[in-house]
């Protein structure tokens, strides 16, 4: 049988990267990355991708991840896209009423003409790291803090409580993410992330606790040596390999 062509598409504040693997999860072409172009409606988002799509080998199905409340393919609320010039700007009430209950799956397998799923970006990262076995909690750090919960492999419905707040009234998003690493520097935002870990494990009692995503390499050595031995920095190629790998989980996980 022909080999099964995956293109992945990793939906972010900053940039849109997408990559199309085989069903090992390796690379067929050199992934492909452009600015989030904002503001950003829906049917631009679906171009862009399409426009990438374009650029690289011909895939036979393709995984979306993208950031904020996505079930069954439907955005509920996505965080940076309903914003004027990205995270942290303007919130513009008619991307907001544009990204309410928009199907995003079917609109890029009717763009594509290809099968599709579209997942929350944590998630599709989960997929492309997860063992399959017990409670395994994954945590992406990057513009703000994804998090995806699988129980036997099997993806747990998603929870955005990244967005409750943590200290003071800062949500998670605000604690640990870009900005204020960028304003700390490495070595105290790590000490957040610390700070996180232990605050969760008492609420999940996880097996495993994976955490990714583009700033995960930047926790310090001392901040990594305090995580402990139930926690593993995965690189962030897992984003575009849980795209392949996605389609492996349960059925009863897409609804």
């Amino acid at each position: 049988m022909p080999e099964t062509l995956t293109l992945a598409v990793d939906c972010g504040g900053g940039g849109i990267k997408a990559a199309v693997l085989d069903e090992a999860g390796t690379a067929h072409a050199a992934p492909v990355r452009v600015p989030t172009p904002y503001p950003l409606p829906p049917t631009l988002l679906v171009e862009t991708i399409a426009g990438i799509a374009d650029s690289l080998p011909r895939a036979h199905r393709a995984t979306v991840g993208m950031p904020g409340m996505i079930r069954h393919g439907v955005v509920v609320h996505t965080p940076h896209y309903v914003t004027r010039s990205g995270p942290r700007s303007r919130v513009e009430p008619d991307l907001v009423a544009a990204w309410s209950s928009f199907d995003m799956r079917a609109a890029v397998a009717d763009r594509l003409r290809v099968p599709t799923r579209v997942l929350n970006d944590a998630e599709v990262h989960g997929a492309g790291v997860i063992a399959g076995s017990g409670l395994e909690l994954v945590l992406t750090l990057g513009t703000g803090l994804g998090s995806a919960t699988f129980d036997g492999g099997r993806l747990a419905p998603h929870l955005e409580w990244s967005r409750a707040p943590v200290r003071r009234g800062a949500t998670y998003d605000e604690f640990i993410g870009e900005p204020e690493r960028r304003r700390l520097g490495d070595g105290l935002w790590s000490r957040r992330v610390v700070a996180v870990v232990e605050g969760l494990r008492p609420v999940f009692w996880w097996d495993r606790l994976y955490v990714g995503g583009g700033n995960s390499r930047r926790i310090t050595p001392a901040a990594l040596a305090r995580l402990g031995d139930d926690v593993v920095i995965v690189p962030n190629s897992a984003a575009l390999v849980g795209g392949a790998r996605a389609w492996e989980l349960p059925l009863e996980t897409w609804g």
